[in-house]
């Protein structure tokens, strides 16, 4: 019995490893991204997944408008924004 420990013993110490350096850290990464998403409102300044610049000028549940300059509004999937720029700043 002890032998047959001894030999899972590696096998578990790397997937407690592998969970607190890998899973771990992700599953906090994509809760902060899912709280920033919830947080966006009319009037965040932020960058697309795709790099583009915008200020969001209406939004609902699935989707944000963006203006990128005074004549062009865009409409994305709210999953696309990636960062908000003006809360970065303060």
């Amino acid at each position: 019995m002890e032998n047959t420990l001894g030999a899972f013993l590696p096998l578990i110490l790397m997937l407690v490893v592998f969970y607190f350096l890998i899973i771990r850290p992700q599953q906090k990464r994509q809760k902060e991204r899912m709280a920033m998403l919830d947080a966006l409102k009319k009037g965040d300044k932020v960058i697309t997944i795709g790099g583009l610049h915008g200020t969001i000028v209406d939004l609902n549940e699935d989707q944000v408008v963006l203006r990128v300059n005074e004549n062009t509004k865009l409409t994305f999937e709210r999953n696309a924004v990636n960062v908000v720029v003006n809360k970065q700043e303060e």
